[in-house]
């Protein structure tokens, strides 16, 4: 057995643009749908095909554009500080596809495991994922740095809701859980903290935001 990959999707906001319902109405003479579907607009040409809504008793088009997040820039506290956002910039930008699909497999298997009869055959099929897991992404996994690791765990609890201690717990059993967490502190790491977004981790909170949409 085998786990597929979810791609996850992404919200975007509604912009009405008086220019494009001019456009519209210079290619058609009329509007034929007088509710709020999608519309299509007659002409020889390939068209553009959108959703509409009713408002004053008019078919007005409205076309989906990705979010745009605004923000002020960092007054940083010295040198050291501004390297420090660069940093955390590049290594949210490098793991967060990591966790993203990391955060859907494990809800994939959560659901899944949740309809087996028996931990017998959850074991199974956990030791069928990880190996699957592996295959995938243990080349580009084990050339991160040791911070890079650190914020692909922090990303992994904000996404899945769970530290990664408690899902190695989950996959592996207690003893390996606690034999990777004493490794993990060596260098300087811990599987058990949580994603703290407000405080300790508001700067790569920060990143993930500018990332999403695009700005860096």
């Amino acid at each position: 057995m085998s786990c597929s990959e979810y791609i996850p999707s992404h919200r975007s906001s509604r912009i009405k643009t008086p220019a494009l319902i001019l456009f519209m109405f210079i290619l058609s003479t009329s509007l034929f749908s007088q509710d709020n579907t999608d519309l299509t607009v007659p002409t020889t040409e390939p068209g553009y095909k959108c959703r509409a809504e009713i408002i004053n008793g008019d078919t007005v088009p409205v076309i989906d554009l990705p979010d745009m997040y605004v923000y002020t820039e960092y007054v940083f506290k010295n040198k050291r500080h501004y390297e420090q956002w660069t940093r955390v910039k590049y290594n949210v930008k490098k793991v967060y596809p990591y966790a993203i699909l990391a955060a859907a497999k494990l809800k994939e298997y959560d659901v899944i495991l949740a309809k087996m009869p028996n931990e017998k055959m959850k074991k199974a099929y956990l030791r069928v994922c990880e190996k699957d897991l592996k295959h995938e992404f243990e080349d580009e996994l084990k050339d991160l740095s040791i911070n890079q690791g650190r914020v692909l765990m922090k990303l992994i609890d904000r996404e899945t809701g769970k530290t990664t201690y408690e899902i190695v717990k989950q996959m592996r059993g207690g003893f390996e859980a606690c034999m990777w967490q004493a490794v993990a502190r060596i260098f300087g790491n811990n599987m058990k903290d949580d994603y703290d977004a407000n405080v300790e981790d508001i700067m790569i909170e920060r990143a993930i935001k500018i990332v999403e949409s695009g700005q860096f």
